[in-house]
């Protein structure tokens, strides 16, 4: 499934950057802040929108915008673009609705084998401490 999600629905938002950068980070605003409304987009189909909400995500807000900040690189345009690829990573883990846990048992084996770990445990453990010298 492809998803295209429209240049109006994102809010970017430039602001200087923290971090080693020398006077440049100082006076250029490289670093950015990119807002996507997940709970309220028309481009998210309802399933997708179910699951990208029920993430607990921290980047998600309790209204559910989706707040990405970029400042990895120098440039504006590289931040930009990095926000823009993590955004679209987030929507792609959406995408596939998660595999059902199939409950399943334990073999004889594996529980003999755990039983005789415990047996071999017990008899280690009862050796210790109780040593009579008479």
């Amino acid at each position: 499934m492809n998803i295209q999600i429209p240049e109006n629905e994102l809010v970017e938002r430039f602001v200087r950057a923290s971090g080693a950068g020398g006077q440049n980070v100082n006076k250029v605003a490289t670093a950015v802040e990119l807002r996507f409304d997940v709970a309220r987009s028309p481009s998210l189909p309802e399933a997708v929108r179910e699951r990208l909400l029920a993430k607990r995500d921290r980047r998600v807000t309790d209204d559910g915008v989706l707040v990405l900040q970029a400042q990895r690189f120098r440039t504006q345009d590289r931040n930009r673009q990095d926000a823009r690829e993590r955004l679209a990573a987030f929507i792609e883990s959406g995408l596939r609705a998660p595999v059902p846990r199939v409950a399943t048992r334990p073999t004889r084996a594996s529980k003999e084998r755990r039983l005789g770990d415990k047996r071999q445990r017990s008899t280690i453990k009862s050796t210790r401490g109780r040593w009579d010298w008479d």
